[in-house]
Parts: C-alpha cells; structure tokens; sequence
C-alpha cells in the first residue's frame, strides 16, 4: 500500500513524558523503543546493512499498517534495529481512523490519550509483542522494555537530521552504544549541531526528557 510521505507545506515506572504537553497535537516525533533487555533479536547489520528475520519483518510490516490505518499520520524516515527501533511520526490535522480495532481492551483505569504518541505507541508494541510471542509459541513473554523515549522535533534542520541519524545507524552499528559488543562504553552526547548516540539509543540534546 502506498504510504504517505512528509511534505514540509506539513511506564509502576515514572513517566518520561513532559507533563504537560500534549502528544496528540500536530506535530513531528522522533520515537525509540528498545528491544526487552535489548536483546538482538530482530535481525543483525551485515556489511553496513540491517538483514530482519522474522520478528524484525513483523515489528516493520507492523509500522506500516500503523500508517495505513491511522490517517492523521504520515511515514517518515524509520529503521528496524537489531535490538531498537527508531521512527519518526508526523501528526496532521485529521480524523484517527479505525486505530482503537488494534490492541484488546485494557483493564487499566488510565491511560494514553486515544490518537496520542502514547497510544499509537502502545498499540504498535502490543500487537508486535503478540504477533511474536505467536509465531514463536510463546505467551506473556516481553519483547520491548515497558517505556519508549521520544523527542519533539522543532524545525526542518532538526527533523532533517534525525532523518540522517536514522538512515545512519547500520552503518554506525559497530560503534553503536546499543550494540552488545559495546556495553559500558561512554556515552556520546549532543556536539554543536550534531546529533550523536547517546546510552538510549537515540540522539538528545540538552532540555530532552530522559529516564
């Protein structure tokens, strides 16, 4: 199906969300969300290259329809990881079509906003984790970490680098603070008007919510 492109004339854990914003407003959103205890189990970077198995092509057919079926959203820049995701959501003024049909009710007596980057979010990991948990014949077992990390892009020079950022990171795998061979290495943090990796897997600068 064809997906709509930007066009710029367009977790008990504590929050990291910003307390008073609101994440169902108009609005560009750089999304990480980190594999359960980042495990590599979505795919492997060969020769600069991400190669999904199964469970990575379904967290990336999953994306897409997220885009197809919620027409107040248009696909941007993405890549799938062999242990993290990184996305970028664009929300347009428009109608959430048919988005509620994807995730069974929950029992909780609060939650995300509908059409917010919460619920969007929420409904995305849970019918990954079920669509995986299926088809390796598993039930209840995690495969993301309970919160995800987002950040409000500001303008287009913002937005065109985190595009970068994300285009970059199979190429950058073996330096990449996510990548297993790399545990306690040191954290390379915003430079001038760069976006560099930081522990979470995505870039940040200061004024950023962090967990």
């Amino acid at each position: 199906m064809e997906q709509r492109k930007y066009d710029p004339e367009k977790h008990h854990r504590r929050s990291i969300r910003l307390k008073e914003y609101d994440y169902s407003q108009t609005g560009a959103y750089f999304i990480t969300i980190c594999a359960y205890n980042k495990e590599c189990i979505f795919g492997d970077v060969v020769d600069g290259k991400i190669i999904l198995n199964q469970f990575g092509e379904i967290v990336k057919a999953e994306w897409l329809k997220t885009f197809d079926i919620r027409k107040n959203l248009i696909l941007d820049e993405y890549i799938v990881m062999p242990n993290h995701f990184h996305g970028i959501i664009m929300i347009v003024d428009g109608h959430d079509v048919g988005a509620t049909r994807r995730v069974a009710p929950t029992k909780r007596p609060n939650g995300p906003v509908p059409a917010s980057i919460g619920a969007i979010i929420g409904q995305f990991k849970s019918i990954v984790t079920k669509r995986i948990n299926a088809m390796r014949n598993t039930t209840g077992l995690p495969v993301w970490q309970r919160n995800y990390y987002e950040h409000i892009i500001r303008n287009e020079d913002e937005l065109n680098q985190i595009r970068e950022y994300i285009a970059d990171n199979p190429i950058k795998w073996e330096s990449d603070e996510e990548n297993p061979i790399n545990v306690g290495c040191v954290a390379i943090k915003f430079v001038g008007e760069r976006y560099r990796g930081d522990p979470a897997g995505r870039p940040y600068k200061k004024g950023d919510n962090h967990v």
